[in-house]
């Protein structure tokens, strides 16, 4: 630091006499104001006392830091020498494993030094009989005191941020570790990673992937966003990469993922984020299971390049059944579509009806009502589109039931452009 608060060559011989012997008695009762220094924090801080091995941290850091200070007053050390005691770095460690803010661990130096202000210096007046003395004295010994704690503090904390990276680097790896077993289906102690993931997994699972394009997405927001939804403000979340996060929610039950259940999620979900749910799950198969269908389904997401802000694996898995070949995709979509098989406006439309009438099972009413047009024009381009195929919509159903649903997922990944419209 090297300012008047630690050099004792700009003060009087006098004092400098005064204050060496004034430390040299401070240093022969450390051990008494250590005692007393604990009890007064303890006052204050009560997470002091947590545990015997904090306790006697907490002690051992009173007593080497003012036996530090002092000797260096002492032997009139410069206080931009002072460096922070092995006990105080310990209690720094011992701070940040026990799960303790700063801001606590902190809070003992700032009652440390309190105490050395008004129970230590105030009674210097009586050991120095010259007021004027022992008023230079106490000045410089407060002085000295908050520049060694300022820098002390400054010391402990960078020690306590440091610890507690280390503990939060080892507990990433730790559920990386458990999270990756449990996806590759290997034998794990079930009881043992619950804890490590703080994560129950003998509920029912269900898997999401979280992914974005942007940088300034907060992924682990969107993850408790879909986590509340189900009723667990608290979801496993494990980042992939820097713009993917995957989760899993434990619940009691097999919660609800038809499209009706999801719109209130969807609605909350950052429009440059996309989110893909697997089938909920029992138990360790359902985590692994669920998880590999949400991986699934955002690989359809990407690979058609267009997707709801949500999407469950069951509206995609048809569409990821039969993408493994695309080429082959696309001539099973030719031929089942014949010339709806092509990006124009109108082939849309009358695929999309089509599509509805057989979700609808034949019903024209209903179809109409999930398109929002009369019924009238689902017949219209139900009619135009099998002109358009070739043959009525009553041959092959499944077939083209299959082909207008794999379109309907990856779009103009598996059609011909758009032909000249007459």
């Amino acid at each position: 630091m090297g300012d008047s608060a630690g050099q004792q060559e700009d003060l009087p011989e006098s004092v400098v006499v005064e204050l060496r012997r004034t430390a040299a008695d401070l240093l022969g009762h450390v051990a008494s104001y250590a005692d007393d220094m604990l009890a007064h924090i303890l006052e204050w801080i009560p997470e002091a006392s947590a545990d015997d091995e904090l306790r006697g941290l907490t002690l051992g850091s009173c007593s080497s830091n003012l036996e530090a200070a002092l000797s260096m007053v002492r032997h009139g050390i410069d206080v931009s020498a002072a460096s922070a005691p092995v006990t105080a770095l310990e209690h720094a460690r011992a701070m940040a494993g026990r799960g303790y803010s700063v801001d606590v661990m902190l809070r003992f130096y700032r009652i440390g030094h309190a105490y050395f202000s008004e129970r230590i210096l105030t009674g210097l007046t009586d050991s120095v009989k010259d007021p004027a003395l022992a008023l230079a004295v106490v000045a410089h010994l407060q002085h000295y005191a908050f520049a060694y704690v300022d820098r002390i503090s400054s010391e402990v904390a960078a020690e306590y941020v440091a610890e507690l990276d280390r503990i939060q680097t080892q507990a990433r790896a730790a559920r990386t570790d458990a999270v990756r077993t449990l996806i590759a289906g290997g034998r794990i102690d079930l009881r043992r990673a619950e804890r490590t993931l703080s994560h129950r997994l003998t509920g029912w699972q269900t898997a999401f992937v979280c992914w974005t394009d942007g940088d300034d997405v907060d992924l682990a927001r969107v993850g408790e966003t879909v986590g509340t939804h189900f009723g667990s403000p608290h979801p496993l979340l494990v980042p992939d990469g820097a713009r993917a996060l995957w989760g899993w929610v434990s619940t009691t039950g097999a919660p609800g993922i038809a499209p009706a259940d999801l719109r209130p999620l969807a609605g909350r979900v950052p429009e440059t984020v996309r989110v893909t749910l697997g089938t909920p799950g029992s138990g360790a198969a359902g985590f692994r299971d669920s998880h590999v269908q949400a991986q699934r389904g955002r690989r359809i997401i990407e690979l058609a390049g267009r997707g709801a802000a949500v999407t469950t694996y069951a509206e995609v898995a048809l569409a990821d059944t039969m993408s493994g070949d695309l080429e082959l995709t696309r001539a099973f979509v030719a031929t089942e579509l014949g010339g709806l098989a092509v990006t124009g406006r109108r082939e849309e439309e009358e695929r999309r009806a089509l599509l509805a009438v057989l979700d609808a099972q034949g019903g024209l009413a209903a179809a109409a009502d999930e398109l929002g047009v009369h019924r009238n024009t689902v017949l219209q381009r139900v009619r135009r589109g099998e002109e358009r195929r070739g043959r009525p919509a009553t041959e092959r159903v499944a077939e083209l039931h299959a082909a207008l649903r794999v379109v309907s997922v990856l779009g103009s990944l598996v059609l011909s452009p758009e032909h000249d419209q007459v």
